[in-house]
């Protein structure tokens, strides 16, 4: 048992780091660019590791009590969904005006139409009738 211990845990270990090589931004990783620590963790078995994790990447504590997750959900640069978007959420907002605006020069123009299409009816049987012989 103690033997597949030592090697299930820098196994877990080389796998840990070598995923938080991976998943760190290139700006972060210090010393090295980031190739170089992959390479550095997957052929130095246990040392590998080791030292990616104590001084590969910038490590900075959450400020104000915050963790780094709700640091990065509050900070986003770019939107998660449309609806999250405030310049998108104008745009549909003007968008519905400009149609409502249409809509209205549309029922306006449909209201003249029939107003005088009732005045062409009501003129025509006011007015005289052609006598069909004449």
């Amino acid at each position: 048992m103690l033997r597949v211990l030592m090697f299930l845990i820098p196994l877990a270990l080389t796998i840990f780091a070598f995923i938080d090589c991976l998943n760190t931004p290139e700006d972060e990783a210090k010393h090295l660019p980031k190739i170089a620590w992959v390479f550095i963790i997957l052929l130095f078995w246990i040392v590998g590791p080791i030292v990616w994790l104590a001084a590969g990447k910038v490590r900075t504590p959450p400020q104000g009590g915050r963790t780094p997750s709700e640091w990065h959900r509050n900070h986003r640069t770019t939107w998660v969904a449309p609806d999250d978007n405030p310049e998108f959420l104008k745009s549909i907002k003007d968008e519905n005006d400009k149609d409502e605006a249409v809509l209205k020069d549309w029922e306006a123009d449909l209201r003249r139409r029939e107003e005088e299409l009732k005045k062409r009816e009501a003129g025509g049987e006011d007015g005289p009738k052609d006598e069909p012989g004449k």
